[in-house]
């Protein structure tokens, strides 16, 4: 009896399931850049710092969310608990440093010391994604789609889930969040670091697995309206700290529950079951082990030697079609009538090292891709607040709230759409990204024209389609170049984020609004001056000292109608890559369905 304990036991502990779910839990907490614009009054009014040294904060916390070269290196070289560690001793330094000078128990540091201090510790953050997406993606490696979409939007919820356990805890010194910030995730990471691996996961596929999906998949589902109604409800009602505690643990409960998978997997099923599917299911890594360096060389040479016609076939017809030529050329190759050529480097669907996937004209494909659809989102979610003050909205926190969990859904939604186009269809994934880039196209030209309940529609589209994003591009780039290097390839991708923000937000959306608020306020002025001394050396004395501030839908109708151009751009390339990698997919997903 106690050996058949502990041998489940020890199959829970190797469950990629626990693994997932733990992986969740840290996702669910790694998202710290979401939360920054609740830190940053009380850092901005403890340290007397204007807007203009706090903008600064802000972009040392963009460059730490996505400078994960680092992350993306020692994922490679350390385990994964450790790399685990190191984002864990990130945060607690950066974050809690920050903590000792706002409440005056360190001295307080110029302004670069600080940006420093943020970008360490919002840095942090990239070691748990990268350990967790490097883990889970090995883990479940035919279902890359869902895996990506469930833990990058838990990712993007977990703003939303910070707040709520700060609002719990309720302590009167604001600066508490920041001290929340700094030891909450390194708590849990540091717990759960050790789950976090690679478990030959490829080994564990069961036909239930599809029904865990939807059960994750209708907990996601259920936590985003829980969190909507709670937000909305704490926005606009007083409510009681009694109702705040039930909220919460309620809250706790929806986190837990994906924890019975593993239980239910392990405890409940026998465990000669895993031996009758270990036989049942094709084992790709063990078939691919197994090739002959020469067989490879074979179907390199295939790839070249092909007529274009045969891409163009059924599935089971291209692939008979394909091992006639190989069978030919194997035949060739042995009599010595042909020379089979060496292959340089690897081919699409294989494992890519950084460099060699740099001078590879996909991933700047994607790159590009990315930088223009998610940058617009991006510019969308940093101005989001002037854009409903433009239009006449006083309360913006409903929008930010609702393009959070919007956020949330696309990214979850991408992953399980795009899973359907690969796996039902054999289809490239990237085109689940160009229909998401046309999406968002349509969603700033809501914002551009202004109609009544334009916002509404434009928080909808853009939050959707900019987190399909990244459910969608981490998931094909492991297809096209690998999971050998994926942490360093995903960290890279991950760049296109600050750049589009940068360009988009920081030059021409802030450039046309101030260019429009100047317009109204010189507009404003002619009008108050009083006309007999119009023009005269007194009228600057009735310029008013205060802000510039832009209203209507002019302020940024051009900033979305470029944006919905790039959308367009981007969707082309998302399109031209969907026709690069037809064969790639065909090969990777084809053979699953005939």
């Amino acid at each position: 009896m106690m050996g058949k304990l502990k041998e489940r036991i020890q199959a829970f502990v190797n469950n990629r399931w626990l693994v997932f779910v733990a992986a969740i839990w840290i996702q669910s907490c790694a998202g710290i850049g979401y939360v920054f614009g609740s830190l940053s009054p009380v850092i901005k009014r403890s340290l007397n710092y204007n807007q203009r040294q706090l903008s600064k904060l802000g972009v040392a916390k963009d460059l730490g969310d996505s400078v994960g070269f680092l992350a993306g290196s020692l994922s490679e070289i350390l385990p994964l608990w450790g790399a685990l560690l190191v984002g864990a001793l990130q945060n607690l330094i950066g974050y809690g440093w920050v903590w000792l000078i706002v409440t005056g128990r360190a001295p307080v540091l110029p302004l670069w010391a600080m940006c420093i201090l943020i970008f360490v510790g919002n840095n942090g953050e990239t070691y748990f994604n990268t350990a967790a997406l490097v883990s889970c993606v090995q883990n479940f490696p035919k279902s890359r789609g869902p895996v990506v979409g469930i833990l990058k939007g838990f990712a993007g919820l977990s703003g939303a889930i910070l707040t709520q356990i700060y609002t719990l805890i309720n302590f009167p010194d604001q600066a508490a969040l920041i001290f929340m910030v700094a030891v909450g995730p390194a708590m849990v990471v540091v717990a759960l670091m050790f789950i976090i691996r690679p478990v030959g996961g490829h080994r564990q596929v069961r036909p239930s697995d599809g029904l865990s999906f939807t059960f994750i998949y209708s907990v996601c589902l259920l936590l985003a309206a829980y969190l909507m109604g709670v937000m909305l409800l704490e926005d606009f009602v007083d409510v009681s700290h009694t109702l705040i505690i039930i909220f919460t643990v309620i809250l706790f409960l929806l986190l837990v529950v994906p924890v019975v998978i593993p239980v239910k997997l392990s405890f409940s099923d026998e465990p000669k079951d895993l031996a009758v599917e270990e036989v049942l299911l094709p084992k790709p890594e063990q078939q691919e082990a197994g090739k002959s360096e020469q067989d490879e060389v074979i179907f390199s040479e295939v790839e070249d030697e092909k007529p274009k016609e045969v891409d163009l076939l059924p599935a089971s017809e291209r692939h008979k079609r394909i091992a006639q030529l190989q069978a030919k050329l194997c035949q060739a190759a042995a009599e010595g009538a042909v020379r089979v050529k060496r292959r340089r480097g690897p081919h699409r669907g294989e494992d890519f090292t950084l460099m060699q996937a740099l001078i590879k004209a996909d991933l700047w494909l994607i790159f590009f891709s990315l930088l223009l659809g998610s940058g617009s989102g991006l510019t969308v979610i940093d101005n989001l607040g002037q854009m409903s003050q433009s239009l006449g909205y006083d309360n913006t926190h409903i929008f930010v709230s609702m393009i959070s969990i919007w956020n949330f859904l696309g990214r979850v939604g991408g992953g399980y759409f795009s899973e359907i186009i690969v796996r039902d269809y054999a289809y490239p994934r990237p085109i689940a990204m160009a229909v998401s880039q046309l999406v968002m196209a349509v969603g700033h030209v809501f914002f551009a024209m202004g109609w009544p309940g334009a916002m509404y529609i434009g928080t909808l589209l853009i939050g959707l389609g900019y987190g399909a994003h990244w459910a969608i591009v981490p998931a094909a780039a492991s297809e096209l170049f690998g999971l050998k290097k994926f942490g360093a390839l995903y960290n890279f991708l991950t760049l296109a984020n600050p750049a589009g923000s940068l360009i988009f937000s920081g030059v021409i959306a802030s450039s046309i609004y101030d260019r429009e608020a100047e317009k109204q306020a010189h507009q404003h002025h002619q009008h108050h001056i009083p006309p007999q001394i119009s023009g005269s050396i007194f009228s600057g004395m009735f310029a008013v000292d205060e802000p510039l501030k832009c209203e209507g839908s002019i302020c940024f109708f051009l900033t979305s109608m470029i944006m919905s151009g790039f959308c367009i751009i981007a969707g082309v390339l998302s399109l031209i890559l969907v026709y690069r990698t037809k064969t790639v997919y065909a090969n990777i997903y084809g053979k699953s369905r005939t």
